[in-house]
Order: structure tokens, then sequence, then C-alpha cells
């Protein structure tokens, strides 16, 4: 007689597979303005029109610096925030850019902080780069100011501040500014971008476009890829994630 059999087993060697783990960012939208348009220079009556920065009149936008060999800030800008956009949706972000390549004009700066507002982001960088004395180095994280659409996201703004500046110093090699802000980090209550935020975010001049050692640094796709993960990491550690 045959022995009863007994209770089923799993094939030799098969094993059961765990379902991948959620992305640290699954869900979450984040917002990201590469300053300036690589056109702005076409149009100059569009983008010296007056616009209400929250506080006063500003123009629309500028062409933004560029280094001594023509290497310009809005094209640092955008490939800045192309490597940020590709790691943050990596880690499964939705991600809204208020401009969508290096070949237009515009939009206006307080149309780049309502695409932003509108987008359902819970936090957001606008990338910048300066054009400060070209003796001066380092970067700059700028803070908003309370003026009144923005009073709610003060305080979370002045900690994204703190995080990126931690991670910029911890991950590249770019140091402080040495002729702006203190300690790397700087308020301003005359940006559009800032003063209407209704989302935690902040301006980060990236560097110093006009010096020559910054210039160098700027103008590397290796840095720039540096920069995107350490503005990645910088928000992650915002979310706590």
């Amino acid at each position: 007689m045959r022995p009863s059999p007994g209770p089923a087993t799993a094939t030799p060697g098969a094993t059961e597979q765990s379902p991948a783990p959620a992305k640290p960012l699954a869900g979450i939208t984040v917002g990201i303005d590469p300053g300036h348009n690589g056109l702005n220079g076409t149009d100059p009556a569009y983008i010296n029109h007056l616009i209400w920065n929250g506080r006063a009149s500003e123009t629309c936008d500028t062409t933004g610096t560029q280094t001594a060999g023509g290497y310009t800030e809005a094209l640092f800008n955008f490939n800045v925030a192309r490597y940020l956009r590709a790691a943050l949706v990596a880690d499964g972000a939705r991600v809204v850019m208020t401009r969508k390549n290096n070949h237009g004009v515009g939009p206006c700066v307080d149309r780049r902080a309502q695409i932003l507002n509108n987008s359902g982001a819970r936090v957001a960088v606008d990338i910048h780069a300066d054009g400060g004395p070209a003796w001066g180095r380092g970067f700059t994280v700028l803070e908003p100011v309370a003026d009144g659409p923005n009073d709610h996201v003060i305080r979370s703004s002045e900690r994204l501040a703190r995080d990126i500046r931690a991670a910029l110093l911890a991950r590249t090699s770019m140091p402080v500014s040495n002729y702006y802000g203190s300690n790397g980090l700087q308020f301003r209550d005359d940006l559009a971008g800032l003063n209407l935020t209704t989302v935690p975010k902040v301006l980060i001049e990236c560097g110093n476009m006009t010096n020559a050692t910054d210039a160098a640094m700027l103008t590397s796709p290796r840095f720039q890829r540096q920069l995107a993960a350490a503005l990645l990491a910088a928000i992650l550690a915002f979310l706590g994630k």
C-alpha cells in the first residue's frame, strides 16, 4: 500500500518573489524652475515688460549671465534641471518644470511661480548661477521673506535651504560664496519666484559664472550631475525620505 501523500512542498530551488520596495518619492510632486531661457535675448520687448513680484514691479525675466567663454546661465540651469528631473523620476516622483527646453522665451517669473504653485508640489527649487565679481567664488541659497502669499512656507523654506547647503557642501566641491550672503545663505524679498510661492522653495545660485574656477566647474557635465545628485539628496532629506 502506498503511503498517504504528505503536505504539498515547493519545487526545489523555487523562491517566492518579494514585491519591489516602494520608491521613496512615489506619489510626491516636485517642482523645478530652471531660470531664464535660451532665447530670452531675442525678444527684449517681452522680457522687459513689467510684472508684479508681490512687493513691487520687476521685469518679466532677464537673459541671465554667462561665462567668459559664452556658456550661458540659461543652458547651465536647464542641464542641471534635466539631470535632477531624471533622478527624481527614478525615485518615483512626479516632476513639474517651468520650461521644457532651452530654445524658447519666458515664461515670466510670476508665471513660473504660478506654475509651481498650481502643480501640487510638496517642494520646489529654482536653479540659477550668479554673475558676481570675477574674484568671487561659491554658491548661495536664497530664501524667501514673508510678504503674504508665502507666509506659511517661510519656515519650511528655511529648512530646505539648510538641507541644500549641507548637501552641496557634502556632495560637491563648490564652496559657500565668499562675496554674497552669509555662510551660503541669503534672504531676498525682491524676487517673484520667492515672494509669490505657496510651496516650500528656495533659489540656488550654484556658483559664479564670471569666476574662472567656478566657470570650469559649472560648465562640466560631471559637475552638473553632482549638483543634481546633491539637490536630490537635499529634497529627500527635506521630505524625510
